[in-house]
């Protein structure tokens, strides 16, 4: 019953956007804030595309607030107003489907320029940064507009840096928080999710509320992975620990599926031990085509140093071979002995003994090596492109299948972008957040990161790649895979309620009691979009 009821209220919320019931510019005009409210046709069409290009919406609107005040301020008047407009944050624009994106109305330009959150000063200056001790240790308070790479900046200043990391730095804070947050170091230190003490967070009443696991713990819980549905990550306070100097950074290869998973699992499982017993990321990616040895994700091997992977023998595995790539952080004092804890962690591995490559970085390098081939590919104009990506946790006691299906089946010998996997530990999770793992210890991160290209080659297209996407979920149900997305993209309520499974009571419980209008982050389809206040009172 109470299905059935959910179902019909998103049809009803959903003839009546349908109909125009939309807040006028003008109106909107009316509010007043510290910051910049803009109809500029530069900054709405920003703000109506993502890096994902497979998508466009336009706002009425964008703010380029000045405080978390000003955050406040338009989300209160979107809950008071009484035809009802949708207020969705922006930070990178890295999404892919139109996440952060609001039809008819009002994009939060949360990026850009350093702001005050409730009184407390905004990260990227240096007075807010520093050796601040508290029970739970060492942490530094960013706004969520702050990009990864500007945190890791100014922590730097101070020999500090957060624990977990995404691969690619240029994303906000509250956009990553949103989502989890993850990287190799999830497999230590589990996602940014597990890294946060404390957020500010604008509720759909417009409400400010500070939240941690003692204060406000059901928001603090509903919004770490909660895909922007119940408030605006204004502040967050993010868990540092002393940076490293440098990293050791080595790829190795395999021709095995079994031996490349097996090696994965087994330094994963070393998380408890002492670091120097174990390496500090753990990533990997499967090699379909010998170009993606060195893609746009890094810059790891020099041109006079080609990796020739046709010289490796695949053994009958369709011509399929996988990377695993580990990285060892050190400093001054631990110099003298990397070499050999390394030693000793490669002996128990199971790679092609031929195939070990290594380099050397400072951490920083290591760490924002993305963003160096980025600039590589906008110089070429490769980077503004569309980018139907497709991220899934899939659980470890199919990953073999996964493998004989996908990698060895609907791929083919053409990815047109990288293909990453790597496991994490399900206890590293903090399950009371709002985000969905499979149901076993051990999942990994199936991310396949492709860009489409008009190259004159089919298996580039976006059309091909879309339809590619479909196939794997295709197979994956009729395998009886029980995937998650990972930066999940549905179009329907019950393609959420599916994904959220047991969680999904809480997930809409949760969605009325902290944002009862859908106002906010309607670009995620989960819900209709503002409901119509009468009289005071909310009618769906």
């Amino acid at each position: 019953m109470a299905t059935k009821l959910v179902l019909i209220t998103f049809a009803i919320c959903r003839l009546l956007i349908t109909v125009g019931l939309t807040m006028e510019p003008a109106e909107l005009l009316r509010l007043v804030v510290d910051g910049q409210l803009s109809l500029d046709p530069s900054d709405v069409e920003t703000a109506s595309k993502d890096f994902g290009l497979m998508s466009r919406a336009e706002p009425l609107a964008v703010m380029h607030p000045a405080s978390a005040e000003d955050v406040t301020r338009l989300v209160r008047a979107a809950y008071s107003s009484a035809k009802g407009f949708s207020v969705s944050a922006r930070g990178h624009g890295h999404s892919i489907n139109g996440q952060a994106q609001a039809r008819n109305g009002v994009v939060v330009e949360m990026s850009g320029g350093n702001r005050v959150g409730s009184g407390k000063p905004a990260a990227g200056r240096s007075e807010t940064v520093g050796r601040v001790v508290s029970e739970k240790g060492l942490y530094m308070d960013a706004w969520g507009g702050e990009l990864w790479i500007e945190v890791l900046r100014a922590t730097l200043e101070y020999g500090l840096a957060p624990k977990s990391w995404t691969d690619y730095l240029y994303l906000s804070v509250g956009g990553t928080l949103s989502n989890a947050g993850i990287s190799g170091q999830a497999f230590n230190h589990g996602p940014q999710i597990s890294n946060v003490l404390e957020v500010d967070v604008v509720t759909g009443k417009g409400e400010l509320l500070t939240c941690s696991e003692e204060r406000n713990s059901e928001l603090f819980h509903a919004v770490l992975g909660g895909l922007g549905q119940f408030g605006i990550i204004t502040r967050a306070r993010i868990a540092l620990e002393p940076a490293p100097k440098r990293v050791r950074w080595i790829r190795v290869l395999y021709s095995n599926f079994s031996a490349f998973t097996k090696d994965q699992e087994y330094l994963i499982s070393l998380h408890g031990q002492p670091s120097s017993q174990k390496f500090d990321y753990v990533e990997g990616f499967v090699i379909v085509d010998e170009g993606l040895i060195n893609n746009w994700r890094s810059s790891f091997f020099s041109p006079s140093n080609p990796v020739k992977i046709s010289s490796i023998d695949s053994n009958g595995n369709g011509g399929v071979l996988y990377c695993l790539e580990i990285t060892k952080n050190y400093d001054d004092s631990t110099a003298d002995t990397i070499d050999q804890e390394i030693e000793a962690l490669l002996e128990k591995l199971d790679f092609v003994p031929t195939s070990v490559f290594t380099t050397d970085l400072p951490y920083v390098d290591f760490l924002d090596r993305v963003h160096k081939a980025e600039l590589k590919l906008r110089s070429k104009g490769l980077w503004d492109v569309p980018h139907p990506w497709l991220n899934l946790f899939v659980p470890k006691s199919r990953i073999a299948d996964f493998d004989e299906g996908v990698f060895k089946g609907i791929l083919g010998n053409k990815t047109s972008g990288p293909v990453l996997i790597y496991p994490m530990n399900k206890d590293k999770w903090d399950q009371q957040s709002s985000v969905v793992t499979p149901d076993e210890d051990v999942f990994y991160l199936v991310a396949l990161l492709r860009s489409a290209l008009d190259s004159g080659d089919e298996t580039h297209t976006l059309e091909y790649l879309t339809d590619q996407n479909r196939r794997i979920f295709k197979f994956c149900d009729e395998a009886g895979i029980k995937i998650k997305q990972y930066l999940p993209h549905y179009t329907t309520q019950q393609e959420w309620m599916d994904h959220f499974g047991d969680k999904w009571p809480q997930f809409y419980q949760r969605k009325m009691e902290f944002d009862p209008r859908q106002i906010l982050a309607t670009g995620q389809c989960i819900f209709a979009g503002p409901s119509v206040s009468i009289a005071g009172h909310d009618q769906l």
